[in-house]
């Protein structure tokens, strides 16, 4: 039984049925590369500092995650219908026993080569962030005159030079 988006349900994939197996690891591997394309756009606007979009960016991204977690789920019930284990070790054999099977297997290696490249992406634009915050400080301090406070003009629009006295009081 599929579902309205096209994507099997879990009851279906946990019957154990190849194509609904093969269709999971093709939305993950969607779902995924979509995760890329932001991370790329979270990159851009980090480098070039336009950074009104990263709310909408991190919003895209936690609905994101959420399906991959879900498709995660999926792929993980169809194993266990399959007596192996939700990792790594358990797909690895689901596909020494099914040999054939070489478009579950390359899309497999895709989601593999492509979360990497997220990985990555997502370490690359910490780097940014940290940058941007510590340029952003340095641009705070440098406003606020440093660790030296001057208060170069008073409230009456007077001079208070530390420690010096106006030259009108010095008359």
């Amino acid at each position: 039984m599929w579902i309205a988006s096209g994507r099997p349900d879990l009851a279906t994939v946990a019957t154990g049925t190849k194509s609904a197996f093969l269709q999971t690891l093709l939305s993950e591997a969607e779902a995924v590369q979509q995760f890329v394309d932001l991370l790329k756009l979270e990159q851009s606007a980090l480098s070039t500092g336009n950074t009104d979009d990263l709310p909408s960016y991190t919003d895209k991204k936690m609905v994101l995650a959420a399906n991959l977690n879900r498709l995660a789920v999926e792929r993980n019930a169809f194993l266990a219908t399959q007596g192996l284990g939700a990792n790594l070790v358990g797909i690895g054999a689901w596909f020494a026993n099914h040999p054939k099977e070489h478009q579950a297997n390359n899309t497999w290696s895709s989601v593999l080569a492509l979360a990497r490249e997220a990985r990555e992406l997502n370490r690359l634009n910490g780097e940014l962030i940290q940058i941007r915050m510590q340029y952003n400080a340095k641009a705070l301090e440098a406003l606020k005159g440093g660790n030296h406070t001057l208060n170069l003009y008073g409230p009456d629009g007077q001079s208070t030079t530390s420690n010096q006295n106006r030259i009108d009081e010095a008359v």
